[in-house]
């Protein structure tokens, strides 16, 4: 029996041109404007550090991350009486499904975000990349496996 090849790490060449929608996590975690920050910080706990904040239409409308809820805090207000839309940063950097992951790289770095949302052209949320997806995607050579 011939041995079994390893997975090979994406070369930078390939690694550069890869998409956004080649990595990016379908399964995301979402909040609406109402969504009050308790309940936003359990869906931290069990997911990711930031949750994106939909109309009834799934337009991104913002992001609320723990340095978010952690402001709160800090500022005197229980979680329980604070809204997403009283929290959130409105207008959050995000990127299209077609972005390379070369250009990825560039704008996490830039902008010091650990993660981005991925939006299609109406603005809807149809995803979101960390920066250990990348990591990831460069070591391992694959893409992500949708659960």
């Amino acid at each position: 029996m011939p041995p079994k090849k390893k997975a090979r790490a994406a070369g930078p060449q390939d690694f550069q041109s890869m998409t956004v929608k080649q990595v990016m996590e379908t399964q995301v975690q979402c909040a609406g404007l109402t969504t009050k920050g308790d309940v936003i910080a359990s869906l931290m706990i069990e997911g990711f550090g930031s949750v994106p904040v939909l109309d009834g239409r799934r337009k991104l409308m913002g992001i609320v991350s723990e340095h978010d809820l952690l402001g709160a805090l800090d500022d005197g207000h229980e979680l329980g009486t604070v809204t997403a839309r009283d929290v959130m940063t409105g207008n959050p950097y995000s990127v299209r499904p077609e972005t390379t992951l070369g250009t990825l790289v560039h704008v996490l770095r830039a902008s010091d975000l650990v993660r981005v949302p991925v939006v299609d052209e109406r603005d809807r949320l149809i995803g979101i990349v960390a920066r250990r997806d990348v990591l990831r995607t460069y070591v391992g050579g694959g893409t992500r496996k949708r659960k």
